[in-house]
């Protein structure tokens, strides 16, 4: 391990991972880290660290290279499990790992997704014209609920042709996936009601084929080129619809967050003196909708920010730490500016070869949702203090669980 400073225990019920992120900051770019199940692992924190992590060739995302999982200490209800072995293009390498992100990739042109621009606004303004009555007699609704999460779960479901009917349950089944709380049993049981869930949906789009991304999975697993096997095709939809949709839900909401509290640049953009999408990168660096990101391992012993990382090791990308380093965006790095330079400096959407391929759409999506929300509710405010949101359940995404808002004063 690095030195003897004793390792950082991940709070599996997560909680903000800001004042951690700037303790192990202050020790150096790398942390040893204690996961679940008292499994050892490390992260990389400092910005130029994570940047040169991502994408070094000698970094793989393929579980057999986890030393712990190939020896047999990992537990079948491991609450990260499914992040380690999930057939696709998050455990996938080199050529598997091309073959199945082009499949993607050719859907999600950005032809495609500038296609889907009048839809999402339509969507928003249809949630917005809810959101009133969704309010309780004192004015309060909770946005995450009504707005920030129905939102990205129509659009990746509605891309993925998804029957509306499922979106409840997934998003249920999906946030128990991401959940580094949850515990063995229950980690079993959602993996398996979701892996059958997707396949229902995969049957589902095999007998009724349309112009959706999933038609179009199916169809290139039948062609002889870029074959996909059914667990990949599944692995894909997992992939998909909790990145589709959760990690935008946590973009969404962090932004409304940050705009409240910081009035003045609220009122900036609405006066057009800034944009929505500035408000949307400087989210993405100051409050990155996912902070500790599994797996990465080496495939033999590195150093990376000056200290080694042993083969084998599990390895956390800390984009929410990465995103206030001092040593990438300066000493007022922990400070909320729209009107800060070089915004798309920070690693929040990725790096390298695995870099999000609907870093657009959730950029697109989230600036939609902002513009939409301010603009018909420009007085809208949280209705409790910052302090008393709950937390996210989980130490890989970042965000609160609910968000009370009050439309008007």
């Amino acid at each position: 391990m690095t030195s003897a400073v004793p390792p950082h225990r991940l709070d599996p019920d997560g909680g903000c991972p800001h004042a951690a992120n700037a303790r192990l900051l202050g020790r150096g770019p790398v942390a040893d880290v204690v996961l679940p199940g008292e499994v050892p692992g490390m992260a990389v924190l400092g910005h130029e660290a994570l940047r040169d992590f991502l994408s070094r060739p000698d970094v793989a995302k393929a579980p057999a290279h986890f030393t712990a999982l190939r020896e047999g200490r990992i537990p079948e209800g491991w609450p990260l499990l499914t992040f380690a072995t999930v057939p696709g293009m998050i455990t996938a390498d080199g050529d598997d790992h091309r073959r199945l992100r082009s499949l993607v990739t050719k859907a999600l042109t950005g032809r495609r997704v500038e296609a889907m621009r009048p839809g999402i606004e339509t969507v928003t303004e249809a949630l917005l014209d809810r959101l009133a009555g969704a309010a309780g007699d004192d004015g309060v609704v909770d946005l995450r609920e009504h707005f920030a999460l129905p939102l990205p779960m129509g659009v990746i479901c509605e891309l993925l042709g998804v029957d509306e009917a499922h979106q409840d349950r997934l998003h249920r089944l999906s946030n128990q996936v991401v959940s580094t709380a949850i515990g063995p049993k229950e980690a079993i049981a959602a993996n398996r009601e979701l892996a059958g869930l997707l396949a229902a949906i995969a049957g589902e789009r095999a007998e009724r084929p349309g112009t959706d991304l999933t038609s179009a999975l199916i169809a290139a697993r039948e062609e002889d080129g870029d074959r996909l096997s059914h667990q990949e095709l599944i692995g894909t939809l997992l992939l998909m619809i909790v990145a589709g949709h959760e990690t935008t839900l946590n973009l969404i909401t962090n932004a409304v967050r940050a705009l409240c509290a910081h009035r003045e640049q609220l009122a900036a953009v609405l006066a057009g003196r800034a944009g929505w999408a500035d408000a949307v990168e400087e989210t993405l660096r100051w409050d990155s909708p996912v902070s500790y990101f599994p797996f990465r391992y080496p495939t033999e012993d590195i150093t990376v920010g000056g200290t080694v990382i042993p083969r084998g090791t599990p390895v956390l990308a800390g984009y929410s730490a990465a995103g206030r380093d001092p040593a990438a965006h300066g000493p007022d790095a922990d400070r909320f500016d729209i009107a800060r330079g070089d915004k798309t400096r920070h690693l929040s959407l990725g790096h390298g070869a695995h870099y999000c391929l609907g870093a657009p759409l959730a950029r697109m999506e989230a600036a939609i949702a902002l513009e939409g929300l301010f603009t018909r509710f420009p007085k809208l405010d949280l209705a409790v203090p910052e302090a008393e949101l709950p937390r996210h359940g989980s130490f890989v995404g970042n965000s609160v669980g609910r968000l009370p808002v009050r439309l008007s004063p």
